[in-house]
Parts: C-alpha cells; structure tokens; sequence
C-alpha cells in the first residue's frame, strides 16, 4: 500500500458515539476513511479506503485498555503483515504530546511530539481550542521526517499532514497514517 505523503485529516464536526475521521490527499480525493467505534475497552481501529468499508487497508490495536501510555500495533489488513507500532509516551503527553514509532521488535524508529512546552502548557490551561497544536515527526536520529499541524478550527479537528521532509524511506507510509488516525482519535479526545 503505497500512499503520497501529503494529506489533510479531518475529524467529523459530528458523529454519533464514536468518531469519524477522513484522510484526503492534496486534490480533495478521499484516500482513508475510519469510523471509531463507542465503549470498547481495547481500543481497535479500521482504516478503509472507502467510506462504504469495503476495501480495509489497515488495522491498529491497542495492545492494552487503558490508553495513557498504550502502544498501538498496526497491521497492513490486505496481507496480515505486521507494520509496527506506535506508542504514546503517556507520562510525558501530560505536558506535551508525545509519541515513539516503534518498528520491528518494538525498535524505536521514530517520534512525533507536540512543538514547545511552553506552547502545549498554554494549549492546556488557557487557550484549549483556541491554540492549534503542531507536531514534528523525526527519524530515530533526530533528522525531521515531516509535521503535522492542526488547522484553526474550534469546531472540527483537522490537521494539515506533510511526511515529505527528510528521508522518505525512513517513515513507513502506513505507519504515518496509523500516527494520524491516533492523534484524530487520543489526542482529540482531549479537546
């Protein structure tokens, strides 16, 4: 599954137990589509790439039920491959969000963390909705891979995705949208 690097999330303004959330690329065409289901305990989301849910491309599990500092495994549902995970750094994402891209034996290949302290405490405290939140995602090594940066919009989450810095090969594409469904469904519901 070989997907573009450029993409903007969106949240649905209004979903009825359970989130909605649609991936488009740059042209506006619907590349993913994933409908959160209300009340699980283990949290396991679907990724399609229709919003009929005919054609599921991913699947991501959370490997415990509480999501403070879960790890998400994400397998490519078309071949049953696993791809790897992602694991928020709960105790961190207190202050400012964080997560680890885990590769293959649970490797650290990656991290995708909220821009400041100051900017996230302020986020947190004062402005909630009001201060759009921005997100780095490096390589293990610290070179930059791309961002991730919510729109302005107190109403419905969205987020302008470009995974196009840095070494292309270095980010499983799949890991990438695995990354941005779970900001859509965890750290939307901190909102």
């Amino acid at each position: 599954m070989e997907v573009g690097r450029q993409f903007l999330a969106k949240k649905a303004l209004f979903s009825f137990l359970g989130g909605t959330f649609r991936i488009f690329d740059t042209s506006g065409a619907l590349q993913f589509f994933v409908k959160q289901k209300a009340f699980k305990l283990k949290e396991e989301l679907n990724v399609f790439a229709d919003e009929g849910q005919t054609q599921k491309r991913l699947t991501i599990k959370a490997r415990s039920w509480a999501d403070f500092s879960s790890a998400y495994d994400v397998t490519d549902a078309t071949d049953g491959t696993a791809v790897g995970a992602c694991k928020r750094e709960g105790l961190k994402s207190m202050f400012r969000d964080s997560w680890l891209v885990l590769g293959q034996g649970d490797a650290v290949i990656g991290k995708c963390e909220e821009d400041s302290m100051l900017m996230a405490m302020l986020r947190r405290m004062i402005f909630k909705n009001w201060l759009p939140q921005r997100f780095t995602v490096k390589d293990a090594g610290g070179t930059k891979l791309g961002s991730i940066r919510q729109r302005f919009n107190p109403f419905q989450l969205s987020y302008d995705v470009d995974f196009s810095g840095g070494n292309n090969s270095a980010l499983d594409s799949r890991l990438g949208i695995a990354l941005v469904v779970l900001l859509l469904a965890i750290e939307g519901r901190q909102g």
